[in-house]
């Protein structure tokens, strides 16, 4: 223990200000060792490997019958397994044409979206379980100047990623968990990026079951995400000057 100064006023002043600091200082959060992050990556591969199995043998007719004799409440439950089915990297378009083709063009636009955001939260935090601080494990190294750059990026990063298809929509969730980009602008992101795609291929699939509702706006929501992901990669090329990607 150690003794305190006293000032010409009287006042207390601490031996070791720091100490003070450290004290009320808040405890960062300490990445996973290498071994156990090494556990939990196999665990959650096995996981989604054995869940993806599953959804190879999935009865699909007989789970259509049953979510067109739910009623209001099968929204839900497309909502829920297409977030589930995602998760296991079943591909999206493929889920959101179904979503269309069950509900309808603007039922199942929004039961697709829905199970974006639900695969999005589900992925990135057991990506976040699994592999928190992978990126910055190696203080310097190529990957943790990558996680600083798109942790500086935020949203836009975000946008691009998901705007491009540079891997099937659940995994991308997953990489993101490993990153220190803030789970907000991560899901606000995800959120605007899916909606033109989910409309678009919501529709064709309730155009597939209804031919006769396919018109030229289903090309709209396709033709306004080619846009702005153009903005968005344009606009990376001019900032890229003052802030390369690292090397």
């Amino acid at each position: 223990m150690t003794d305190n100064l006293i000032d010409p006023r009287g006042t207390e002043i601490p031996a070791d200000p720091q100490a003070t600091d450290r004290a009320a200082a808040p405890t960062a959060c300490t990445p996973l060792g290498w071994k156990r992050r090494l556990i939990r990556f196999s665990l959650l591969g096995a996981g989604v490997g054995a869940l993806a199995g599953l959804a190879a043998v999935l009865p699909l007719r007989d789970i259509a019958d049953t979510l067109s004799a739910m009623g209001p409440s099968a929204v839900f439950a497309v909502a829920f397994l297409g977030g589930m089915l995602l998760s296991v990297l079943v591909p999206r378009t493929l889920i959101t044409m179904t979503c269309g083709a069950l509900l309808g063009a603007v039922t199942g636009s929004a039961a697709a979206l829905a199970a974006a955001v639900i695969a999005a939260v589900a992925t990135y935090y057991a990506g976040r379980w699994a592999g928190r601080g992978a990126l910055q494990a190696r203080a310097g190294s190529r990957l943790a100047r990558l996680d600083g750059w798109l942790n500086r990026r935020g949203l836009a990063a975000v946008l691009l990623v998901r705007f491009l298809p540079l891997a099937p929509f659940g995994l991308v969730g997953y990489a993101y968990g490993t990153t220190s980009v803030c789970r907000k602008r991560y899901l606000l992101g995800t959120t605007i990026a899916a909606i033109p795609s989910t409309v678009t291929y919501a529709v064709i699939g309730a155009a597939v079951v209804a031919p006769g509702e396919m018109n030229f706006l289903t090309l709209a929501p396709a033709a306004f995400s080619f846009v702005l992901s153009t903005a968005i990669i344009l606009r990376w090329r001019h900032t890229a000057r003052r802030a390369p990607l690292p090397a």
